[in-house]
């Protein structure tokens, strides 16, 4: 609780940890010789990139290593003095939530979407204590009064689907907190939310951290959290610790040439300098509208606007990258020019021939000349398929022979940097990366003028980020591709955008070059999400702090 004086000694100490595969013949090492303390009101954020045994460490803490796969081969791994390697099952379940909690990345994974939120979070109660059940309730209101929900006794009887993303994570870091642990365990907690709603809840962590007196465990591969939260950092490759150190001393003097290398991969907010374009316009969009029906009580229709009066110019040889917050209108705009959203009002050109509102109605040509790249590679690639079968398939569909196709495929591999024998493989082979540079092959490889890219570098690491933004650039380059960009990452539209368009419910409300934007916002809402920006005081790339913020 608050007010704890503090002690000198680890609520976690983690000595030589060494995990591997579950099999008994050749097991192979994941995770050797970690090792490191956590003390109480402390974060510790392990950083690395994906496969560097981070989610791994904290699971093996946890109790959680799947037994079928992986195992605990050596050292210890101590809470508050027990050694937790060495007592049974059922004594880790005890001190789950009581002494030690997690909240994961995804909240709908940790939510039951059938039951009311009140009720999940007071199972953890009755199941850890003997608590009649009013004075449970009592606790659960309390608990989510203290996670900044509004009205609790509303957020108590809804269910998951009724809730937003943030709100959805503040209900896990609740159900995590509510028995007071020592030791809190946050597993990219705010990957997938907005930078708004990301600064809420790191905020809400400092303060409940602070409240309490928590140990904090921070897994996250985005420096610009780290720079925000961490007061230790902990990196990770191929299983073992590179580095540890303080805050200060991994991002203002990184030693291994690893860390080097993950921290001046992180983009910075303030943009480079760029050309304003000087091309046409390849794509015009004039007075967009969208409006989405929904069913009333009375059986009449209420209509939710999700794009209103959008006008936008695309030029060829520009990237132009969408802002805003979940919800803002940005994938919803793509999807209504790309043809997958239907039913909008207004129009929309590309290189000055009207287009349909359905892709159903619109000629080969047009499709092809459209092309987009979504957030999750592997869900865009058939995992049942080589993927050179899916990477000739619309050259195929467009009456391309095989033998052509596949002579073109070969020669886009090369502009995203893939060799030729990648083809006989299967997705499944292939790193988060590779599978974002297929789909992007997947959709050059049509020659498209307009390239919609959708969160496509949002769940990748920071080295492999820069590598695909890096790529992008050079795909703009060598083919003229127009670009729009959709991010909630304003670092990373800050770095590749030769124009930012910041949208809010449905609206553009401001756009310019990234200087105008983001140097000299003109909207308080543009101001908010530069405030927000995890990081924004950093210069990762120099290894040191900016003397004056954006915005």
């Amino acid at each position: 609780m608050a007010g704890t004086s503090p002690s000198t000694e680890p609520i976690l100490s983690v000595r030589d940890l060494r995990v591997v595969t579950a099999s008994r013949s050749n097991p192979r090492t994941v995770v050797e010789a970690v090792t490191f303390d956590v003390m109480p009101g402390e974060t510790l954020c392990i950083v690395g990139e994906s496969g560097s045994g981070k989610s791994v460490t904290a699971f093996s803490v946890m109790g959680l290593l799947p037994p079928d796969a992986l195992r605990i081969a050596g050292g210890a791994v101590t809470l508050e003095g027990r050694n937790l390697a060495e007592v049974r099952y059922g004594e880790i379940l005890a001190l789950r939530a009581t002494t030690m909690s997690m909240v994961f990345q995804e909240p709908m994974t940790a939510l039951n979407p059938v039951q009311r939120i009140g009720e999940q979070i007071g199972e953890v109660i009755r199941i850890h204590r003997d608590t009649p059940a009013a004075e449970r309730r009592r606790m659960v209101l309390k608990m989510l009064a203290e996670v900044d929900l509004p009205d609790p006794e509303r957020i108590y009887a809804a269910y998951p689907h009724e809730l937003s993303g943030g709100q959805r994570q503040r209900i896990v870091i609740a159900m995590a907190l509510i028995l007071e642990p020592k030791l809190l365990i946050a597993d990219e907690p705010t990957t997938a939310l907005d930078v708004t709603t990301q600064k809420q809840i790191l905020h809400l962590m400092r303060e409940l951290k602070t409240r309490h007196n928590t140990a904090v465990i921070f897994i996250t591969h985005d420096f610009g959290v780290v720079s925000e939260i961490a007061d230790r950092i902990l990196v990770m490759k191929d299983g073992m610790v590179v580095e540890h150190g303080t805050r200060e001393q991994i991002l203002t003097n990184p030693v291994a040439a690893y860390t080097r290398k993950l921290v001046a991969s992180v983009p910075n907010l303030h943009p480079p300098g760029r050309e304003a374009a000087r091309n046409a316009a390849i794509l015009q969009v004039r007075n967009m509208s969208k409006t989405y029906g929904r069913a009333s009580l009375f059986g009449k229709t209420a209509g939710v606007a999700a794009l209103s009066a959008i006008d936008l110019d695309v030029h060829r040889d520009e990237v132009v990258g969408i802002v805003g917050e979940s919800g803002s209108g940005k994938s919803t705009l793509a999807r209504c020019i790309i043809g997958l959203v239907d039913g909008w009002q207004g129009e929309v050109r590309l290189g000055g021939e009207a287009l349909a509102p359905n892709s159903r109605q619109r000629s080969n040509a047009i499709k092809q000349r459209i092309q987009i790249v979504f957030q999750d590679p592997y869900r865009s690639l058939n995992p049942r398929r080589v993927v050179s079968a899916s990477l000739m398939e619309g050259l195929r569909n467009f009456g391309m022979g095989e033998r052509e196709a596949l002579a073109k495929v070969s020669e886009v591999l090369a502009i995203v940097g893939l060799e030729r024998d990648v083809l006989r493989r299967y997705p499944h082979q292939f790193s988060g990366g590779q599978r974002q540079r297929l789909c992007l092959a997947r959709a050059i490889v049509m020659e498209p003028e307009i390239l919609i890219a959708d969160e496509a570098v949002s769940a990748l690491d920071v080295t492999v980020q820069a590598q695909v933004l890096d790529l992008l650039d050079d795909i703009k380059r060598r083919t003229g591709v127009a670009i729009l960009f959709i991010t909630h990452d304003l670092r990373v539209a800050a770095q590749i955008s030769d124009k930012i368009v910041v949208m809010q419910k449905g609206r553009i409300v401001e756009q310019g070059t990234p200087h105008q934007v983001i140097g000299a916002p003109q909207q308080d809402y543009t101001r908010e999400l530069i405030g927000s920006a995890p990081g924004a005081g950093w210069d990762f790339k120099n290894f040191r702090a900016f003397d004056t913020a954006p915005g």
